[in-house]
């Protein structure tokens, strides 16, 4: 390259990652966030990675394939990882942070590093890459006019799926006195709160919600709606016993004091360690602020709730991946050009990450002269790259990381040992593939 200099647009998870992960190789990074000059939809915050749907990066057992991405991700000296860490509330098997705080440890380690500038400035077409390696990383609410700037460059209509929050409550506002904490089948207290329903309450609960009004989609949207992330009352419509499997899952919740089992459960998770704040969780929705109130309310123990965030909706955007990106997450049409991050084709914040990751070494490796990287396929970072780059371009869509994703297994074992096996494979496997970096 005629110039050592790396340009990364949008500062969330992805490009704090992407900015991060080249700069500890060595390399001058120029970092543009649009905040405090513009704010998209969802976001309310000057910080740096903030996290807008969820505090919780789901599960850290490095057993399932999420855990064993993070697990991937820490090897990688990941920023997003130590931030996550070292600001970890309690949340039973999975890993959740305190969002705020979390926001500000990315925050300062990205602004107080040496080799990276970050610009509060919107840019609203993709750079000239003649003048170095530049990383897109915008997120699924890139501006319209950043989103017909990359349109332009790929030549094919965006896709687009609509994603929705979940509510956060005032702790003090829950009736203790019916709400109890447990965490799924674990013993002692546990860290999430339980709302407990009967059966008369879980009906009269779902026929409040399937009344409700919504938030309409514009004229021009159709609800392409990603199923790891359905808004509640869309499960609903799929059948008056699909919430009893989803979000308000009775199994491994016993009342602590009683041994009863409830007919359907709403659980609590803790937003910030100091435990004022609640998440519904599964409970992301569409409905009208003034809905969610009437009908959240009708939940026991959330009678009087007070709600510091209620639940929205809004659009995301991505690229058909299989069509527009080789394995190392460049452009096919512009080698100088990366995409990072959800507007890649991934799902959920940990594979974002991720792909930020991968698009800031390989960015580094273009700035040194040195040949670019992609992670085996039976590793989680390189199952996802597969997911990305060999899907059938007509039913391409986003996806968490799952085992499904990965390579066959060479031979039978039980269901429950698989993961484990998994994850011996993989990162016996990363380990080669990291002595290459």
């Amino acid at each position: 390259m005629s110039n050592n200099k790396i340009t990364i647009i949008g500062g969330g998870l992805a490009g704090s990652e992407a900015a991060w992960q080249a700069a500890q190789r060595g390399v001058d990074v120029q970092l543009y966030e649009m905040k405090p000059h513009r704010f998209s939809a969802a976001h309310e915050s000057d910080a740096l990675a903030e996290l807008v749907c969820s505090n919780s990066l789901r599960s850290n057992d490095v057993g399932s394939a999420v855990g064993l991405l993070k697990e991937e991700m820490r090897r990688l000296g990941s920023l997003i990882m130590q931030a996550a860490d070292a600001t970890a509330i309690p949340a039973g098997k999975a890993l959740a942070v305190d969002r705020s705080k979390f926001a500000d440890h990315v925050t300062h380690a990205i602004e107080s590093h040496d080799k990276i500038t970050v610009i509060r400035e919107e840019l609203e077409s993709i750079p000239d890459t003649n003048n170095g390696p530049v990383i897109l990383a915008t997120g699924p609410l890139t501006s319209p006019a950043m989103a017909e700037s990359l349109a332009a460059l790929t030549g094919s209509q965006h896709l687009a799926f609509y994603d929705a929050i979940a509510p956060i409550i005032d702790a003090e506002s829950l009736d203790m006195n019916i709400v109890y904490r447990k965490s799924r089948w674990d013993d002692g207290p546990g860290d999430y709160l339980n709302c407990p329903m009967d059966e008369n309450q879980y009906n009269n609960f779902i026929s409040l919600l399937a009344e409700a009004k919504t938030v309409p989609l514009k004229d021009f949207e159709g609800p392409h709606y990603f199923e790891g992330c359905l808004p509640v009352e869309v499960m609903l419509e799929r059948g008056k016993q699909t919430l009893l499997f989803g979000p308000m899952k009775p199994v491994g919740l016993p009342h602590p004091d009683t041994g009863k089992s409830s007919y359907a459960v709403v659980q609590l998770r803790a937003e910030n360690q100091e435990r004022t704040m609640y998440n519904m969780v599964g409970f992301q929705t569409k409905l009208t602020y003034a809905e969610q109130k009437r009908v959240f309310r009708a939940i026991p123990g959330m009678e009087q709730a007070e709600f510091i965030r209620l639940g929205s909706i809004h659009r995301n955007t991505f690229v058909c991946a299989p069509e527009v990106l080789e394995s190392t997450l460049q452009m096919k049409k512009n080698g100088s050009l990366f995409l990072a991050g959800q507007l890649s084709g991934v799902e959920g914040y940990v594979e974002s990450t991720a792909m930020g990751i991968l698009a800031g070494i390989n960015a580094a490796m273009m700035i040194k002269g040195r040949n670019l990287v992609v992670p085996p396929a039976e590793t989680a970072h390189g199952a996802l790259i597969l997911h990305l780059t060999a899907s059938e371009p007509k039913h391409f869509q986003p996806s968490n990381v799952n085992f499904g994703l990965f390579p066959p297994l060479m031979k039978k074992m039980r269901k429950r040992e698989r993961g484990a096996y998994r994850a011996s494979l993989a990162l016996e496997a990363f380990a080669s593939w990291q002595k290459t970096l």
